[in-house]
């Protein structure tokens, strides 16, 4: 009997524990002010968000659309070279993949510290490359946020553009789309000082982050482009205008060097403005 009641008690005070346990902590709470909660709450939001924008850059060229969207067939036949990392065929702008080439108003330097525009001389080197053997093959990786086609090309006779480019320093490997793929090509073309690596040059990711607002480099003879335009009749910064108002190239080449605004008009960032027109 008297073991019983000693149970008895032993499990009355367990619950008289718990039960004052249960009020300190209701007591707490009720002693929080409410503005410290909305506060504590409004902190993990923003950490929350903080989160997402650092992620934002790579997220960025994703989009549901292209993420549901099939994959579309190969393409092959002559390639006409936009620029030193863009061909086209067949009408399809094709990226190559896993590469960046100079921007089209890009200069460098080269070994003696002359300026010299690499943007151009990678799109003539690319072109020099494709005239030897015909047609080119294209293999789809991606579509990148601006709705171009990614893909990994190949001339006939089985040479890879994006490997040729960076042997030969006219473009660079890039490692955030590549992976490293070209690592190997990029260290024998920094070896031989060959193209780029001759002299000194800005990635073309980072020449593009310098140059967001549309002005042309130091050392690019803008003055001759713009006196040119500005003898033409009627250029002004004012209003400002999107690509379907523009009706000429050099009406948009004007603005994208001009103009505060004049980088809006090249959304892909390779120096070429309103591409409908140009």
């Amino acid at each position: 009997m008297g073991l019983d009641r000693s149970r008895h008690d032993y499990r009355s005070d367990q619950w008289r524990q718990r039960t004052g346990a249960k009020r300190s902590r209701a007591r707490r709470w009720a002693a929080i002010p409410l503005r410290l909660i909305f506060v504590t709450m409004a902190a993990a939001g923003a950490l929350a968000v903080q989160s997402a924008m650092q992620h934002s850059d790579r997220m960025s060229d994703i989009s549901l659309s292209n993420l549901t969207r099939p994959s579309p067939p190969p393409i092959a036949g002559v390639a006409s070279v936009v620029d030193g990392d863009t061909i086209e065929i067949h009408g399809q702008r094709i990226r190559l993949n896993g590469v960046d080439a100079p921007e089209s108003k890009q200069y460098c330097d080269d070994a003696k510290g002359f300026e010299y525009p690499c943007g151009r001389r990678a799109t003539e080197a690319l072109k020099a490359f494709l005239t030897t053997s015909k047609p080119v093959h294209c293999s789809f990786v991606s579509w990148d946020r601006y709705d171009r086609f990614v893909g990994d090309c190949q001339r006939s006779d089985g040479a890879g553009l994006s490997a040729w480019m960076i042997e030969h320093g006219q473009a660079l490997d890039w490692p955030r789309y590549s992976h490293g793929a070209y690592a190997l090509q990029q260290v024998k073309a920094e070896a031989a000082k060959v193209g780029m690596w001759a002299g000194k040059f800005k990635a073309p990711w980072e020449w593009r982050a310098e140059h967001a607002d549309g002005v042309a480099p130091s050392g690019q003879p803008r003055g001759v482009v713009s006196r040119r335009l500005l003898a033409q009749s009627g250029y002004s910064c004012e209003p400002r205008r999107i690509c379907s108002q523009i009706s000429s190239c050099d009406e948009a080449n004007w603005f994208l060097t001009n103009c505060s605004w004049g980088g809006k008009l090249d959304r892909d960032k390779d120096g070429i403005p309103c591409e409908s027109v140009c």
